[in-house]
C-alpha cells in the first residue's frame, strides 16, 4: 500500500492525539510536514518521525508534495488555513468547530468544491461503537417516535486554561463553553435525531471565569423538526470533569451515553450497556475522548475508497448554526427559529 503524506497546521496540545494516531497509522500514512508559528513546537513533532520537515511558516507547508492536512489551529484560522490547503490541491481535516461562522464555513465549502478536494471535521464522539448502536436502532425504527433528549456537560477549566492569545474571546474562539465543549453533545443530539432544529430558546452566562469574555455556563430548550424537545445544559466551573451525559429518549425506551458507554433500554428487552473498546491509555485530555484516531483512519478510508466523508462540512455547519443560535437567543432576549425554518 502506497503511503499517503500528509501534514499539520498547528502542534500545540491536541497535536498529542494526533501523532499517536501516526505512529499507530505509520504502514499508510507519512507524516512529512508540520508547521507552527512557534517553531519549538514544529520541531518538537516532526523529530518523532523520520525525514519529517518543519516549519513556522505555512507556505512552506504549501508547497510540499502532500496529499491531506490536518487543521489543528485556533478557531478563528480554521477558514483561512483550510481553504489555503484545499487551494494548494490537498484534502483537509480540520478540529472542530469548523469556522466562526457559517459564512466561513460556506467559503471553505466552496473551495473544497472548486478543488476536487474532501473536506472533513472532527466529531470523534459520533464513532463511539454505542452511539453507532443507537444511530443504527433509530434508524431501524426500534426506538419508535424520538420524544426528546438531554445532556449535561459539568466540566472544569481553570483561569490559566485561557491565559493563551486566543481563548477566552469572542473574536477568536467564537464563544466559551458552547463553541469549545459543549459542541460535541449538540453534534450527538443533532445526529441522533435525524433531523433538524427548528427553534432555539437558549441563555448565557459568565458566573465564575470572569477574567474571559465569553461565557461559562449555557442551557437551551430546542426543538427539532420531529417535535421533541432537546433539554440542554453546559458549564466549565464545576470542581473537576465529569463525566458527560447525553440521552436520547423514544416512545419504546431510552439510550443513555455516559462518558464513552452507552446504556440501552428498549420495552420488553434487558438493558444492555456497550462499552468503548478503546482504552483510556490515548494521548491527550482524557475529556477530548479516545476516538480521534478511528475518524481519522475512517478519513484515510474514505479517501482510499473515493467515498465522501461521513462528517462533512454541510454537516458541521448545521451544528455550528445550532451554536450561533443559542448565543443569538441569549443576545436578543428572544426564540430563534432556525434559519432552515425560516426560509421553508
Amino acid at each position: 500500500m502506497e503511503k499517503i503524506k500528509a501534514g499539520i497546521i498547528g502542534c500545540g496540545r491536541i497535536s498529542s492525539v494526533y501523532q499517536a494516531a501516526f505512529e499507530n497509522m505509520k504502514d499508510e500514512v507519512e507524516l512529512a510536514f508540520v508547521v507552527d508559528k512557534e517553531v519549538c513546537r514544529a520541531r518538537k513533532l516532526a523529530a518523532a518521525f523520520p525525514g519529517c520537515g518543519y516549519s513556522d511558516k505555512l507556505e512552506d507547508l504549501l508547497k510540499q508534495p502532500l496529499s491531506v492536512v490536518h487543521v489543528l489551529t485556533p478557531h478563528f484560522l480554521h477558514k483561512e488555513h483550510a481553504v489555503a490547503c484545499l487551494d494548494a490541491g490537498f484534502h483537509v481535516l480540520t478540529e472542530k468547530p469548523v469556522a466562526l461562522t457559517t459564512e466561513d464555513a460556506d467559503a471553505m465549502i466552496r473551495a473544497a468544491d472548486r478543488n476536487g478536494r474532501q473536506l472533513g471535521v472532527i466529531f470523534q464522539n459520533r464513532y463511539i461503537e454505542g452511539i453507532q448502536e443507537v444511530k443504527k436502532l433509530i434508524e431501524q425504527g426500534k426506538f419508535g417516535r424520538i420524544t426528546g433528549a438531554f445532556s449535561t456537560l459539568n466540566w472544569w477549566r481553570p483561569p490559566s486554561y485561557y491565559e493563551c492569545d486566543w481563548k477566552g474571546s469572542w473574536e477568536k474562539e467564537g464563544g466559551g463553553v458552547v463553541i469549545d465543549q459543549a459542541i460535541h453533545s449538540l453534534d450527538l443530539v443533532r445526529y441522533l435525531m435525524g433531523c433538524e432544529p427548528v427553534k432555539v430558546k437558549g441563555h448565557i452566562d459568565r458566573r465564575i471565569l470572569t477574567n474571559i469574555e465569553v461565557e461559562d455556563v449555557a442551557d437551551a430548550a430546542i426543538t427539532f423538526e420531529n417535535g421533541s424537545v432537546y433539554s440542554f445544559f453546559a458549564c466549565n466551573y464545576y470542581t473537576s470533569n465529569s463525566p458527560i451525559r447525553v440521552e436520547i429518549s423514544g416512545e419504546n425506551g431510552i439510550a443513555l451515553l455516559t462518558q464513552n458507554e452507552v446504556l440501552i433500554q428498549l420495552k420488553g428487552q434487558e438493558p444492555r450497556t456497550i462499552y468503548p473498546s478503546v482504552g483510556p491509555d490515548v494521548k491527550g485530555e482524557a475529556y477530548w475522548g479516545n476516538y480521534h484516531e478511528i475518524q481519522i483512519r475512517d478519513f484515510y478510508r474514505c479517501l482510499r475508497e473515493g467515498r465522501p466523508v461521513p462528517t462533512d462540512p454541510e454537516d458541521a455547519k448545521r451544528t455550528l448554526g445550532l451554536v450561533l443560535d443559542i448565543y443569538r437567543s441569549s443576545r436578543e432576549n428572544r426564540e430563534i427559529i432556525t434559519e432552515r425554518q425560516a426560509t421553508e
